[in-house]
């Protein structure tokens, strides 16, 4: 009889591990455990989309006459008591790949070792798992996309998996699971997202059916809504990758135009970029908290506690900016082209440093991915592989006109602007204080200029790589 160990994989189909645990004699026991070690790293938001997807999990179990069972305590002690309980001899598991989860992983491998029950791990959240697609002159991981990309890209990918049939599952009874009160969290400042399978499907499908056909020339456009949303599912595993690629590769065969197909490759393109910072990571466990790529002298990042208040609450003058940051606040969710954007703004015209708004960032988003959130952070503040370049720095006007041209998306998030023109959203820099305070009395002035805080902010990377005095 095999322990089923669930993490980040909460679904029974498309699941490798799972169905590792098939070939095991005797019924799957199938467990989730609530790890002090881990949760002390969450957020309100994601708990509660945990606390969701679990309970939508345990249904799916229940329906098999089975059930999830759902433990507290550090991971080392309680799976090799459960092992003992059920008479086990084997644990599976997926694997994880920050330094967090590695950590406790070889930690539970010695403790169950240390009881003569076999573990057993499984390669499932990625296509190609870190260490498959490699540079031809050496080295762990590609640095730069575009040559992982075509790699990826040109892999076979595995097929979904069936899940286990009822027999195959063992006849257990869990307990109620526990409230975010009782795990010591406070209600979500964000709403959370709905984190079930119905869910995920639901997007995928929709997804694939319609917006995929049109996601190279919108998906940059936050009003358009012509992205998956699928990235919370993804983070918590309500959906498989083998099944996403399988919908995309279907949506391909159904498309009708060369540039419909196209369409269809941005997207999978997208899913590689995921993998690529996973890649990344699990060689370079330690950029969770240090730049990627590491100047000559330090970067002299200002941290203005002021400014960064300014950013958290939304309240720049920058309208898009403000935006983003309110979205993020409403929904535990942003944009990519507005995520990109506000961590450009942090950085650059406020030069303060990634770290802090990473750290923001996992506090918020119902979605965030260690790998994801610290490559784009770093990608951002041009410290990380394969970085936008120091020089090159957005400016939160000109993005804002190009991208939220009539402002739809801005006065949805910054009701302040709601009888503003999009002219004078867009203008707002340059618009005269008295003209500000009869458009919009209640927002505010840009707190900085971006013309002067761009050329700081070379400046500042100059001397960060010895190229100035």
């Amino acid at each position: 009889m095999p322990i089923y160990w669930h993490r980040r994989d909460l679904r029974g189909p498309d699941n490798r591990g799972l169905a590792r645990a098939r070939s095991f004699d005797g019924p799957i026991v199938p467990i989730f455990v609530l790890d002090p070690t881990i949760l002390e790293h969450a957020a309100p938001v994601r708990v509660a989309c945990l606390l969701e997807a679990l309970a939508d999990l345990r249904q799916w179990y229940r329906k098999r006459d089975s059930d999830l069972l759902v433990v507290r305590g550090e991971a080392s002690a309680v799976l090799p008591e459960l092992a003992a309980e059920h008479g086990v001899e084997t644990v599976v598991w997926v694997d994880d790949y920050s330094g967090l989860a590695r950590g406790r992983d070889r930690a539970v491998t010695a403790a169950l070792e240390d009881e003569g029950v076999d573990c057993e791990t499984v390669h499932d959240a990625l296509h190609h798992e870190p260490g498959s697609i490699t540079p031809s002159t050496g080295g762990n991981h590609y640095s730069v996309f575009s040559y992982f990309w075509k790699k990826w890209r040109d892999r076979e990918k595995r097929a979904p998996v069936d899940p286990p049939t009822d027999g195959e599952l063992a006849a257990v009874h869990g307990e109620a699971l526990p409230s975010l009160a009782e795990l010591g969290f406070d209600e979500p400042e964000p709403t959370p997202p709905t984190v079930t399978r119905a869910r995920a499907r639901d997007r995928l499908e929709s997804f694939c059916a319609d917006d995929i056909y049109r996601y190279a020339e919108k998906r940059d456009y936050p009003a358009a809504e012509a992205t998956s949303r699928l990235s919370v599912h993804l983070k918590w595993g309500t959906v498989g990758v083998r099944e996403v690629y399988t919908a995309t590769e279907r949506a391909r065969e159904c498309a009708d135009t060369d540039t419909a197909r196209e369409s269809v490759t941005a997207f999978q393109r997208q899913l590689a970029f995921r993998e690529f910072y996973v890649h990344v990571l699990a060689f370079n466990p330690e950029t969770v908290t240090e730049n990627f790529d590491e100047y000559e002298n330090e970067i002299p990042w200002r941290n203005d506690r002021d400014e960064l208040a300014a950013w958290k609450a939304g309240e720049t003058g920058y309208p898009i900016v403000d935006a983003g940051m309110r979205q993020l606040r409403r929904e535990g969710w942003i944009h990519n082209r507005v995520r990109m954007l506000v961590a450009a703004f942090l950085t650059k015209d406020l030069l303060i440093d990634w770290r802090e708004g990473y750290a923001h960032f996992r506090r918020l988003l119902a979605d965030h991915d260690t790998a994801n959130d610290v490559g784009g952070w770093q990608w951002a503040s041009s410290t990380g592989t394969d970085a936008q370049p120091y020089f090159r720095v957005f400016n939160p006007v000109k993005q804002g006109r190009e991208y939220d041209p009539d402002a739809e998306y801005i006065r949805e998030y910054v009701p302040e602007l709601a009888d503003a023109t999009a002219a004078e959203i867009h203008g707002w820099h340059d618009l005269e204080p008295e003209d500000r305070t009869a458009i919009a009395p209640s927002y505010p002035a840009p707190i900085v200029d971006h013309g002067r805080r761009r050329e700081r902010a070379i400046e500042a990377f100059e001397r960060a790589r010895g190229e100035s005095e």
